[in-house]
């Protein structure tokens, strides 16, 4: 099984989501998605963040996708950071390839979440490119320390079978939705 592991706070989900959860089912090759509802960023105010359970009831909404499972097991088991989530995956499902994925401008950040060499070096990641952050994704610090992990986008679908640290910069149509704009109203709701 070859399973995509998709995080974030999903306030609220959107289409856009579901859109790089569907190129990532078919560029990586990958037989299921899994949104993993975060119980908050540690990087971002939480203060007005709806609770987990009320956020993956709107993810499922918006999934509709039989291959896009949602989950907020997180907050049950009281992780914090992705670095805990994975470990506890990898750890747990050993017979499972998993490939985490996340956005070009979550790899512009990368540097600063906790433990990010560790996820690397336990689980091969696919970034998703977004708009307004091709550029900035590949200057960052973690795109050049993981640049000789690197993988032709050709090799994509090959990605689930190595061994860490590998990633991939896929590039395709984009979609330009994003949470905190739905949330502040200047970009219209998309299905």
């Amino acid at each position: 099984m070859r399973v995509g592991l998709y995080g974030g706070s999903f306030n609220p989900a959107h289409a856009g989501h579901r859109h790089v959860s569907r190129l990532a089912l078919r560029r990586l090759a990958l037989d299921r998605v899994w949104w993993l509802v975060s119980p908050g960023n540690p990087l971002k105010d939480r203060r007005h963040l709806p609770d987990a359970a009320a956020r993956a009831a709107g993810a499922r909404a918006v999934a509709a996708d039989p291959r896009i499972a949602v989950t907020d097991f997180e907050a049950a088991l009281g992780v914090r950071f992705t670095v805990e989530t994975i470990a506890f995956l990898t750890d747990r499902h050993p017979q499972v390839r998993f490939v985490w994925i996340m956005g070009a401008d979550s790899l512009a950040s990368f540097h600063r979440w906790r433990g990010w060499r560790e996820i690397a070096a336990r689980m091969p990641f696919a970034v998703i490119d977004r708009p307004g952050y091709t550029l900035t994704a590949m200057a960052s610090p973690a795109a050049r320390a993981l640049a000789s992990s690197r993988l032709d986008e050709a090799a994509a679908p090959t990605l689930a079978e190595r061994a860490p640290p590998a990633w991939v910069f896929l590039h395709g149509p984009r979609n330009g939705l994003s949470s905190t704009a739905l949330r502040a109203g200047t970009i219209p709701p998309a299905s």
